[in-house]
C-alpha cells in the first residue's frame, strides 16, 4: 500500500512538472525561439504559449526593444597620422529573433567589432580638424554601413553617436594655444575697429564743428562788411551832402597825423608833401578868422552871440595850434631819420 502511494505521488509530481514545462508565458516586447529535436520550430510571441515537454526546447528570451550599447574608447589613426580615442554609442533593435539567434553567434560582439572597423575606415580618410568638426558625417556613414551589414542578422541600427573624440595631450595643448591666439586676435581686431570708429566719429564731429565755425565766421564777416559798407556810404553821403571845403579836410588830415606817430614799432615813417600845404591852409584860415573877430564892434546888438562865437573861435585856435605842434613834433624824427640816412 505504501509503495502504491509513493508511486502515485511521484506520478502526480511528474505530471505537474510536465504541465508546467508545457506552458510558457512570454512578456511583452520579448521573443523566445523553440527547437524541436534540435531543429528550429517556431518563435514564441508575447503571451501564453504551449510547447511539447521534453521534445521542444525553449531558448532564453530575446529583447525586442531598442537597446543602447556604449563601447569602450578605441584608438583610431587619422589621415595626418594622429592617434585619437573615439568613444561611440550604438542604438539598435532586434527585428528578427530567429536571424539574431541563428545567423550570428553573438550579435552584440559582432556589432561592436563592426563598429570599430567601420569607424577606423571612416576616420582614416579624414584629418584631425575634419574629424573634430564632422561628427554628423561620421555618424551617418557608420549608420549606413552598420545597417547594411546587420540586416541579415535580424538587427536594425537606428543611430550611431560619437560620444567623445580625445586627441593626444600635445595636440590639446597646441589647440588650446591656437584658440587663445584666435581669441586675442579677435579682441585686437575689435579694439582696432572700435578705435578706428571712434577716430572717424571724432574727425566727423571736428569737421562739422569747423564747418559750422567757418559758416559763422563768414556770416559775421559778411554782416561786419555790410555794416562798414553802410557806415562808409552814410559818411560819404554826409560829406557830399554838406560840401566841405579843402580847409576842413586839411584840418582832419592834421588830426590823424599824431595817431600815426603813436605806434610803438614806428621808427621811420614818411610825411607826405601835402602836410605843408595843409599847415599853410590852416594857418591862413585862422589868420582870416582872428582879425575878423577882433574887428567886431561891441556895439553889435547880438553881443551874446558874438561872445559865444569868439569863445568857439578861441577854442578852435587852441586846437589848431596843438595840432600844428603835434605835427611839428612828429616831423622831427623824420628829419632826424633822413639826416641819419644821408
Amino acid at each position: 500500500m505504501s509503495t502504491l502511494l509513493v508511486a502515485g505521488l511521484v506520478l502526480a509530481i511528474f505530471a505537474a512538472f510536465t504541465v508546467l514545462r508545457a506552458v510558457r508565458i512570454v512578456p511583452q516586447a520579448r521573443a523566445r525561439n523553440v527547437e524541436r529535436l534540435g531543429r528550429y520550430q517556431r518563435t514564441l510571441t508575447p503571451g501564453l504559449n504551449f510547447v511539447i515537454p521534453y521534445i521542444d526546447r525553449v531558448y532564453p528570451a530575446i529583447d525586442l526593444r531598442e537597446q543602447v550599447v556604449s563601447f569602450q574608447p578605441q584608438p583610431v589613426i587619422t589621415e595626418d597620422n594622429l592617434v585619437v580615442q573615439i568613444d561611440t554609442v550604438l542604438y539598435f533593435q532586434v527585428t528578427d529573433p530567429r536571424a539574431a539567434a541563428y545567423e550570428i553567434a553573438s550579435f552584440l560582439q559582432a556589432v561592436e567589432q563592426l563598429t570599430v572597423t567601420t569607424l577606423r575606415n571612416v576616420v582614416g580618410s579624414m584629418d584631425l580638424e575634419k574629424t573634430l568638426t564632422s561628427r554628423d558625417t561620421i555618424n551617418n556613414q557608420l549608420r549606413g554601413v552598420l545597417d547594411d551589414a546587420t540586416g541579415k542578422w535580424g538587427l536594425r541600427v537606428n543611430r550611431v553617436e560619437i560620444k567623445a573624440i580625445d586627441p593626444p595631450q600635445t595636440i590639446k595643448d597646441a589647440m588650446e594655444k591656437q584658440m587663445r591666439a584666435e581669441r586675442d586676435k579677435r579682441a585686437a581686431i575689435l579694439t582696432a575697429e572700435g578705435q578706428r570708429q571712434s577716430q572717424i566719429l571724432t574727425a566727423q564731429g571736428d569737421k562739422q564743428a569747423a564747418v559750422l565755425r567757418a559758416e559763422g565766421d563768414r556770416a559775421a564777416d559778411i554782416l561786419r562788411a555790410e555794416g562798414q559798407s553802410r557806415a562808409i556810404d552814410q559818411v560819404f553821403q554826409a560829406v557830399h551832402r554838406n560840401d566841405p571845403d579843402p580847409k576842413l579836410l586839411a584840418y582832419q588830415y592834421l588830426q590823424v597825423l599824431p595817431q600815426l606817430a603813436k605806434g610803438e614799432g614806428n621808427t621811420f615813417w614818411v610825411i607826405p608833401s601835402e602836410v605843408t600845404t595843409a599847415l599853410r591852409d590852416v594857418s591862413k584860415a585862422f589868420a582870416e578868422v582872428l582879425p575878423r573877430s577882433a574887428a567886431a564892434t561891441p556895439a553889435d546888438p547880438a553881443r551874446t552871440a558874438v561872445a559865444q562865437a569868439e569863445k568857439d573861435i578861441a577854442q578852435a585856435s587852441e586846437a589848431a595850434a596843438e595840432a600844428v605842434a603835434d605835427a611839428a613834433e612828429a616831423a622831427e624824427p623824420v628829419t632826424a631819420a633822413r639826416s641819419g640816412g644821408a
